[in-house]
């Protein structure tokens, strides 16, 4: 059944894209997109919408609205810059009907129109609303647990701020029923919200995005083999058995009654088919905007600048003096130790130790945010000394202390491995777990300033939709190492035209439920090929992963948006005839 279901996707894709060929597609005069991660840094969906924002900006200006949780209170947001003069009417009318609302800047480039929401006064009503969506939408919220209640509350103060905002302007006849509204909502914490949009304002077409499905990230999350065995899940079966009801009722139910259902990439899509029985109506890749990657001659300086810090922290921690012919590489994200491939890059860097054919010394960082504790005083001040250093400090294997210092999964893995960052020792590996958001304490530096200090990044994906960190890498014209479980991977490989190497400025790796070993000696390989490459090669390369990341601009994925809208608003259009 699931398999019927992707071939009519297939050929539902190819009808609809036959339709819209000598069409005029609907435009929306308004965009109002709702999401966990507006004005709030937690992990990729905010690079989706903040990179993706200038290109709407300059398409509709100040008519695209993103809106986010207020989750800063009475403290300033470092994301968001207050504006009482931007619909500053409907704000007066927002108060009398109890909602708790800041408008103002996204501090992003664009600088879209943000508006955020207080959605706890909405947690002594949650029955009531869960009552209405199992009504309207049979979604189970019996089960819901943990993040379920926090994420479908502010979901629903989200659409009550559109409905508001719609019905002031119908009011004043700013809108009228000629007015092309679009409610997007990203992933199933906004599901709640899309269904009511849905179901109170028929007029306003709908489009849902699942960047992972809830149930697809739990199969692979909980050590299960997930993709051979993809088509043989039932998703309401193991979100029974993983705990997943509520989370997974709330995606699927949003997915089938939104006029346009959306995911990230080809991958993501098939695990919609077989997880939600749902296809989706288009895939929405996801761009980037390079506009801060520094050009030219500041490009140069900044890149000598974050090798400088990297190998100064790095020598200070380990009694060492690496020079800058070290090969520095890296793989960063979120902390989910086996689907973010943390576990096979490790295992890759211990083999590495032992192999014959590394060229250079290699200086390997994993950058990701752990139960950090506090940064090390020691190595602050061996750092604030400015002197060299010939001995390593205790545990030179990171640079934050953990809460969970005897239950981490990196230094667990390296400590098994007898990993110590030995002097005679030719691969150095640090674990940087904290945001590299300027102010950690030790290396005191943002991500992209950070990454372009790299020779190579290593992102081997289990489980990875799409793969931000591949497309942010080659933007700052670093090769890097992925794998054909990302989104980005596939992508990769299908404008090659064949499986991306490292002369293409991007090497894909081929990756199943089982070939954990072999992915971990591809990488290896790899490294050790690229520490013996020329000048010219690794030039080469450069411009090779420079040259892929500007055919994964906004301004060439955008169109793909387009036709969601389009299908949303005919949709729409075509309910409200009846």
């Amino acid at each position: 059944m699931c398999r019927f279901l992707f071939f009519l996707y297939i050929f539902a894709a190819l009808y609809m894209y036959q339709q819209t060929i000598g069409k005029n597609m609907l435009k929306p005069d308004y965009i109002f997109e709702s999401s966990w991660e507006v004005c709030n840094k937690v992990g990729g969906i905010y690079t989706v919408l903040s990179t993706r924002a200038k290109t709407l900006q300059e398409e509709l200006k100040d008519q695209v609205v993103f809106i986010g949780p207020d989750c800063w209170k009475e403290n300033d947001s470092p994301y968001f810059c207050e504006d009482k003069t931007l619909f500053a009417e409907w704000q007066w009318e927002a108060k009398e009907q109890g909602l708790a609302v800041k408008v103002g800047r996204w501090t992003i480039p664009g600088e879209p129109i943000a508006i955020l929401v207080d959605f706890t006064p909405f947690f002594e009503k949650k029955n009531e609303i869960y009552a209405r969506l199992w009504e309207h939408y049979a979604v189970d919220s019996l089960h819901a647990y943990g993040d379920y209640d926090e994420a479908s509350m502010f979901s629903y103060a989200a659409a009550l701020v559109v409905e508001s905002i719609y019905k002031f302007n119908i009011q004043r006849s700013t809108f009228n029923e000629k007015t092309k509204v679009i409610y997007h909502a990203n992933e199933w914490m906004c599901g709640l919200g899309a269904l009511y949009i849905n179901y109170k304002l028929p007029q306003i077409g709908t489009i849902f995005t699942t960047h992972a499905t809830s149930i697809g990230r739990s199969i692979a999350g909980n050590q299960k083999p997930l993709y051979d065995y993809l088509f043989a899940y039932n998703g309401d079966q193991m979100a029974g058995e993983l705990n997943m009801q509520s989370k997974h009722s709330i995606e699927k139910q949003t997915a089938w009654h939104v006029d346009c259902f959306t995911t990230v990439s080809d991958i993501t899509a098939k695990e919609c088919v077989e997880l939600l029985d749902k296809p989706v109506d288009v895939v929405l890749p996801n761009g980037f905007d390079d506009s801060f990657v520094p050009k030219g001659a500041q490009f140069t300086k900044k890149r000598k600048a974050a090798r400088k810090r990297l190998l100064e922290v790095a020598n200070t921690l380990l009694g060492e003096q690496l020079d800058d012919n070290t090969l520095i590489v890296s793989t960063s994200g979120r902390y989910e130790f086996r689907n973010k491939g943390i576990d096979v890059f490790v295992e890759a860097m211990n083999r590495l130790l032992r192999d014959r054919e590394l060229k250079k010394k290699v200086l390997a960082f994993i950058e990701v945010p752990g139960w950090v504790g506090e940064p090390r005083k020691d190595l602050q001040e061996r750092l604030a000394s400015g002197k060299q250093y010939d001995t390593p400090l205790e545990v030179p294997q990171v640079t934050h202390w953990l809460h969970n210092m005897s239950h981490d999964n990196v230094l667990s893995m390296m400590k098994y491995y007898d990993m110590h960052n030995r002097k005679d020792e030719n691969v150095k590996v640090i674990f940087l777990p904290c945001y590299l958001d300027g102010k950690d304490g030790i290396l005191n530096m943002h991500y992209y300033d950070v990454v372009l200090g790299n020779d190579l990044c290593i992102y081997p994906s289990y489980y990875e939709p799409w793969g931000y960190t591949p497309l942010e890498a080659v933007a700052f014209k670093v090769p890097c190492i992925t794998t054909d479980l990302a989104g980005f991977g596939l992508w990769a490989n299908k404008e090659f035209g064949h499986y991306g190497e490292l002369k293409d400025g991007v090497k894909v790796i081929h990756r199943t439920d089982y070939n954990y070993s072999e992915v971990a000696d591809a990488i290896k390989d790899a490294v050790a090929d690229f520490s013996a490459m020329s000048k010219k090669e690794v030039d080469e390369c450069r411009k090779k992963a420079d040259a892929l990341s500007k055919k994964a601009l906004w301004s060439k994925f955008i169109k793909y948006y387009h036709e969601a809208y389009d299908i949303a608003l005919t949709k729409a259009e075509e309910r409200m005839k009846k």
